[in-house]
């Protein structure tokens, strides 16, 4: 009886010492292990066919290939390989990127397409952007140059990693939107107080346009999810970036230029109209760089719109090919994201318009004439002359 009662025990016993033993050499296969990948410039030797296919499950066609290329870098390179394309066409003698798999475990390897290379038409275009720029901006346009340049440093070597070091999206972008006005303005229009006025009128603007941002991002519940790449970063980061505060830096740092347009504007604006009519009052030019301010902020605010616009037109005919209500397609959070970015970003340039032109009238009108209502001109001091 006790012979049989102790034959379960002892086999739980044995396979207790089994699992131990082996367990952790199963887990240990069990481990995954990831493709090997590099991405290598190709070129395209011969086009062996081509032809037009359904994609499965659809009724588009597609254009399949069966290529020839050359490797052009990495350790294959001089090597011929066939590849299979039905991604984007290709013509003979054409560069491009191609992905390089292996599998690991399998010791196999397939090559795909990826991207076409583009580095020749880029230069090129940029490289005339930059002879237009000097040609007709002289030495204003190189100075806007380095100030690109410089605001371009700052969000590479500081926004970017402050954001993956896990700092505070939305201050980060405010510190460093800061810098890059406070720099990129000094650099282009030199140390002086028009300068310093349009600055101190940027900062502030910036400051109240990411408090707006982040109410707006709280009220509407955005999560900053609903594009692909910031799923692809979850993923990357394993969840330790704040995608919402990403959503509110990338609205603060779109900003900048629109912004830095109507400060600019606005500060010489004040300084011209105080040089043109020096006998003028404080009010009476604030009311006059106001005037010019109201057409600005039209135009500019137009541009921000129609900017976005652009950029979002996938999303527009989206929505134009949905059979859903509007109500439940503007809710959804990819419309709704672009929404708040306009209309906030809207926002911000229009405060920047009476920011910046009180502080550039604090600053740069000293002399105090005779109070004028806004419209109407002070009259000038008559001099009489007399003959002796």
């Amino acid at each position: 009886m006790n012979t049989v009662r102790a034959a379960p025990r002892a086999a739980a016993a044995a396979l207790a010492v089994i699992l131990l033993l082996f367990a952790p050499a199963a887990l240990a296969a069990q481990e995954l292990v990831f493709d090997e990948q590099e991405f290598l410039l190709a070129r395209v030797v011969a086009v062996v066919s081509q032809e037009e296919t359904l994609i499965p499950g659809t009724d588009t066609l597609a254009t399949r290939q069966t290529l020839r290329v050359e490797l052009l870098s990495g350790e294959r390179a001089g090597e011929i390989v066939t590849i299979e394309n039905d991604y984007l066409s290709l013509r003979e003698g054409e560069k491009f990127y191609l992905l390089h798999t292996r599998d690991v475990i399998y010791d196999t390897e397939t090559f795909s397409v990826y991207e076409p290379d583009r580095t020749p038409a880029l230069v090129f275009f940029t490289a005339l952007f930059i002879i237009a720029v000097i040609a007709f901006g002289g030495l204003q346009g190189l100075r806007g140059l380095l100030a690109l340049a410089v605001s371009l440093f700052f969000i590479t070597y500081l926004l970017l990693p402050g954001i993956l070091a896990g700092y505070p999206p939305v201050l980060v972008s405010i510190a460093v939107a800061s810098l890059i006005v406070i720099l990129g303005s000094y650099i282009t229009h030199g140390v002086n107080r028009t300068t310093t006025a349009a600055v101190l009128g940027m900062i502030l603007a910036i400051s109240l346009t990411g408090a707006l941002a982040t109410a707006a991002m709280a009220w509407t519940r955005l999560t900053g999810t609903a594009s692909d790449e910031a799923i692809y970063l979850t993923f990357g980061l394993r969840g330790s970036l704040d995608l919402a505060g990403l959503l509110l830096g990338g609205i603060i740092i779109g900003l900048l230029g629109v912004l830095y347009d109507a400060a600019i504007g606005q500060a010489v604006a004040v300084e011209e109209l105080h040089r043109a009519g020096a006998h003028l009052s404080k009010r009476t030019i604030y009311a006059r760089a106001i005037r010019i301010g109201r057409e600005h902020i039209g135009a500019l605010v137009n541009t921000l719109a129609i900017a976005y616009v652009g950029a979002s037109l996938p999303l527009l005919l989206l929505y134009v090919n949905a059979s859903a209500d509007l109500a439940v397609t503007v809710n959804r959070e990819l419309f709704a994201t672009e929404i708040i970015r306009t209309v906030i970003g809207s926002t911000g340039i229009v405060l920047a318009v009476p920011i910046t032109t009180l502080i550039a009238v604090w600053m740069l009108v000293h002399r105090r004439g005779k109070e004028t209502p806004p419209g109407e001109e002070a009259e000038k001091p008559h001099v009489h002359m007399h003959r002796h």
